[in-house]
Protein backbone atom coordinates (compact mmCIF):
# COMPACT_ATOMS: atom_id res chain seq x y z
CA UNK A 1 0.00 0.00 0.00
CA UNK A 2 1.29 3.55 -0.96
CA UNK A 3 2.64 5.04 2.81
CA UNK A 4 1.05 7.90 2.69
CA UNK A 5 -2.48 6.11 2.21
CA UNK A 6 -1.38 3.95 5.03
CA UNK A 7 -1.08 6.74 7.06
CA UNK A 8 -3.92 8.00 6.50
CA UNK A 9 -5.89 4.84 6.75
CA UNK A 10 -4.59 4.43 10.18
CA UNK A 11 -6.61 7.63 11.25
CA UNK A 12 -9.57 5.74 10.61
CA UNK A 13 -9.15 3.50 13.84
CA UNK A 14 -7.53 6.20 16.20
CA UNK A 15 -10.23 8.79 15.47
CA UNK A 16 -12.89 5.59 16.62
CA UNK A 17 -10.66 5.65 19.65
CA UNK A 18 -11.11 9.34 20.58
CA UNK A 19 -14.97 8.41 20.11
CA UNK A 20 -14.83 5.83 22.36
CA UNK A 21 -12.59 7.71 25.00
CA UNK A 22 -15.52 10.48 24.73
CA UNK A 23 -18.04 7.79 25.36
CA UNK A 24 -16.20 6.54 28.54
CA UNK A 25 -15.22 9.86 29.67
CA UNK A 26 -19.46 10.78 29.45
CA UNK A 27 -20.14 7.43 31.52
CA UNK A 28 -17.25 8.80 34.02
CA UNK A 29 -19.00 12.44 34.59
CA UNK A 30 -22.20 10.66 34.94
CA UNK A 31 -21.10 8.88 37.83
CA UNK A 32 -20.47 5.20 36.66
CA UNK A 33 -17.50 3.28 38.58
CA UNK A 34 -14.18 3.06 36.48
CA UNK A 35 -13.86 0.05 33.94
CA UNK A 36 -10.24 -0.45 34.26
CA UNK A 37 -10.07 -3.20 32.57
CA UNK A 38 -11.26 -0.79 29.67
CA UNK A 39 -9.60 2.05 29.58
CA UNK A 40 -6.34 0.35 30.51
CA UNK A 41 -7.00 -1.62 26.53
CA UNK A 42 -7.93 2.11 25.33
CA UNK A 43 -4.13 3.36 26.48
CA UNK A 44 -2.71 0.36 25.18
CA UNK A 45 -3.94 0.64 22.11
CA UNK A 46 -3.22 4.44 21.97
CA UNK A 47 0.56 3.98 23.04
CA UNK A 48 1.21 0.82 20.35
CA UNK A 49 -1.38 1.64 17.68
CA UNK A 50 -1.59 5.08 17.21
CA UNK A 51 1.80 6.05 18.93
CA UNK A 52 4.39 3.61 18.67
CA UNK A 53 2.99 2.42 15.25
CA UNK A 54 1.58 5.30 13.18
CA UNK A 55 3.69 8.31 15.47
CA UNK A 56 6.77 6.00 15.17
CA UNK A 57 6.17 5.87 10.94
CA UNK A 58 6.26 9.46 10.66
CA UNK A 59 8.29 10.59 13.35
CA UNK A 60 11.22 7.75 12.48
CA UNK A 61 10.54 7.64 8.46
CA UNK A 62 8.18 10.11 7.10
CA UNK A 63 9.29 13.28 8.51
CA UNK A 64 12.99 12.69 8.53
CA UNK A 65 12.13 11.66 4.48
CA UNK A 66 9.99 14.95 4.30
CA UNK A 67 12.89 17.42 5.96
CA UNK A 68 15.51 15.70 2.75
CA UNK A 69 13.49 18.39 0.40
CA UNK A 70 13.87 21.50 3.54
CA UNK A 71 10.67 22.90 2.29
CA UNK A 72 9.85 25.42 4.87
CA UNK A 73 6.15 25.01 4.16
CA UNK A 74 6.78 21.28 5.81
CA UNK A 75 9.14 21.73 8.16
CA UNK A 76 7.03 24.03 10.12
CA UNK A 77 4.20 21.49 9.80
CA UNK A 78 6.30 18.62 11.17
CA UNK A 79 7.90 20.64 13.68
CA UNK A 80 4.34 21.26 15.23
CA UNK A 81 3.23 17.59 14.68
CA UNK A 82 6.20 16.62 16.81
CA UNK A 83 5.38 19.14 19.57
CA UNK A 84 1.53 17.60 19.66
CA UNK A 85 2.82 14.24 19.47
CA UNK A 86 4.94 15.10 22.60
CA UNK A 87 1.70 16.71 24.00
CA UNK A 88 -0.62 13.60 23.38
CA UNK A 89 1.99 11.34 25.42
CA UNK A 90 1.53 13.47 28.10
CA UNK A 91 -2.59 13.31 28.18
CA UNK A 92 -1.23 9.52 27.59
CA UNK A 93 0.83 9.12 30.40
CA UNK A 94 -1.74 10.85 32.77
CA UNK A 95 -4.41 8.89 31.79
CA UNK A 96 -2.51 5.71 32.62
CA UNK A 97 -1.52 7.73 36.12
CA UNK A 98 -5.69 8.17 36.48
CA UNK A 99 -6.11 4.85 36.14
CA UNK A 100 -3.87 3.59 38.67
CA UNK A 101 -5.21 5.90 41.26
CA UNK A 102 -8.90 5.18 40.42
CA UNK A 103 -9.13 9.40 39.38
CA UNK A 104 -12.38 9.65 37.40
CA UNK A 105 -11.77 13.52 37.22
CA UNK A 106 -8.00 12.87 35.99
CA UNK A 107 -9.00 10.27 33.65
CA UNK A 108 -11.75 12.57 31.98
CA UNK A 109 -9.61 15.94 32.38
CA UNK A 110 -6.77 13.96 30.31
CA UNK A 111 -8.78 11.85 27.87
CA UNK A 112 -11.15 15.41 26.72
CA UNK A 113 -7.65 16.91 26.44
CA UNK A 114 -5.84 14.23 24.19
CA UNK A 115 -9.53 14.51 22.29
CA UNK A 116 -8.92 17.79 21.34
CA UNK A 117 -5.82 17.93 20.87
CA UNK A 118 -5.74 14.69 18.47
CA UNK A 119 -9.14 15.49 16.08
CA UNK A 120 -7.38 18.88 14.78
CA UNK A 121 -3.73 16.63 14.43
CA UNK A 122 -5.68 14.12 12.66
CA UNK A 123 -7.22 16.83 10.33
CA UNK A 124 -3.50 18.72 9.86
CA UNK A 125 -2.25 15.48 8.78
CA UNK A 126 -4.96 14.44 6.40
CA UNK A 127 -5.25 17.75 4.75
CA UNK A 128 -1.83 19.62 4.43
CA UNK A 129 0.82 17.21 5.82
CA UNK A 130 -0.15 14.30 3.42
CA UNK A 131 -0.62 16.00 0.32
CA UNK A 132 2.53 18.08 0.53
CA UNK A 133 4.44 14.38 1.40
CA UNK A 134 2.48 12.96 -1.96
CA UNK A 135 3.94 15.87 -4.17
CA UNK A 136 7.84 16.16 -2.29
CA UNK A 137 8.34 12.51 -2.26
CA UNK A 138 9.70 10.41 -5.56
CA UNK A 139 8.12 7.19 -5.99
CA UNK A 140 11.32 6.06 -5.16
CA UNK A 141 11.78 7.32 -1.57
CA UNK A 142 7.92 6.19 -0.82
CA UNK A 143 8.79 2.80 -1.71
CA UNK A 144 11.20 3.25 0.62
CA UNK A 145 8.75 4.30 3.40
CA UNK A 146 6.93 1.67 2.43
CA UNK A 147 9.70 -0.79 3.45
CA UNK A 148 10.54 1.18 6.59
CA UNK A 149 6.77 1.03 7.52
CA UNK A 150 6.58 -3.00 6.79
CA UNK A 151 9.71 -2.99 9.23
CA UNK A 152 7.93 -1.24 11.88
CA UNK A 153 4.81 -3.20 11.85
CA UNK A 154 7.14 -6.46 12.20
CA UNK A 155 9.94 -5.70 14.30
CA UNK A 156 8.30 -2.67 16.43
CA UNK A 157 4.97 -3.45 17.07
CA UNK A 158 5.56 -7.55 16.64
CA UNK A 159 3.95 -10.62 14.40
CA UNK A 160 0.26 -10.14 15.07
CA UNK A 161 -0.01 -7.28 17.39
CA UNK A 162 -1.81 -5.00 14.93
CA UNK A 163 -4.65 -7.45 14.48
CA UNK A 164 -4.74 -7.93 18.56
CA UNK A 165 -5.26 -4.66 18.86
CA UNK A 166 -7.88 -4.18 16.19
CA UNK A 167 -9.81 -6.65 18.04
CA UNK A 168 -9.40 -4.43 21.61
CA UNK A 169 -10.89 -1.60 19.56
CA UNK A 170 -13.44 -3.31 17.93
CA UNK A 171 -14.49 -5.35 21.64
CA UNK A 172 -14.38 -1.45 22.80
CA UNK A 173 -16.54 -0.22 19.90
CA UNK A 174 -19.12 -2.58 20.33
CA UNK A 175 -19.07 -1.97 24.54
CA UNK A 176 -19.07 1.80 24.12
CA UNK A 177 -20.41 2.94 20.57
Amino acid sequence: MNPIEELTKEHGPVKLMLRILEKASDQLEAGQEMNVSDLENAVAFIREFADKCHHGKEERLLFPAMEENNIAEEMAIIDALIEEHKIGRNFVKNMSEAIAEKDSSKFIKNARGYIALLNPHIDKENQKLFPMAGKSLSEEKQKELELGFEDIEKNVIGEGRHEELHAIIHKLKDKYL
